[in-house]
């Protein structure tokens, strides 16, 4: 049993709107009180995408009416021990955080840009959902001192994408 108190955790994307929020409440779940978990985005769209907390209800059994689009500068000044980053642009753009924060880069497709139907849109965020909380899942099993080392948090995101690319191949 660790004496840390629980990690915070920062989940940035560009919008914070989709991917970042769907991270924030899947590790928050998934973690169970190991984490807190926070997201933002560089350039926040204002609204939370309502696939994104559908799939979240649906899928997760996850209540997300507290979700909120915001932007990173709420949180300057905040010492974060991890920063996961779930999109490109987010990636290229994140800003320098106090202390030593771990930082990985989870990628994922933007659900939100997907065109077609409706049922064809809630499945691309079925699919971005499942791919973060299988990276929650892993990131969750790493022991205390892995988490510190950081290579094996940075790993995550690698990990579950070769498994994704090996699931869409079969």
């Amino acid at each position: 049993m660790s004496t840390q108190s629980p990690f915070k955790v920062l989940i940035l994307c560009t919008g914070n709107s989709a991917r970042s929020i769907l991270g924030e409440y899947l590790l928050r779940e998934k973690g169970r009180g190991r984490f807190e978990v926070f997201s933002a985005g560089s350039t926040p769209t204002g609204r939370v995408n309502p696939l994104a907390m559908r799939v979240l209800r649906e899928r997760y059994n996850l209540d997300a009416a507290a979700a909120r689009s915001k932007s990173w500068d709420e949180f300057r000044g905040v010492k974060f021990d991890f920063v996961i980053t779930v999109c490109d642009n987010a990636r290229e753009a994140c800003p320098v955080w106090p202390g030593v924060p771990v930082l990985a880069h989870w990628g994922s497709p933007d659900p939100a840009a997907v065109e077609g139907t409706e049922e064809q849109k809630y499945w691309a965020f079925v699919q971005v959902a499942s791919q973060i909380a299988r990276r929650a899942e892993l990131f969750c099993a790493l022991p205390e001192a892995k988490l510190l080392d950081g290579v094996a948090v940075r790993a995550v995101g690698d990990q579950a994408k070769l498994e994704g690319e090996a699931t869409m191949k079969a």
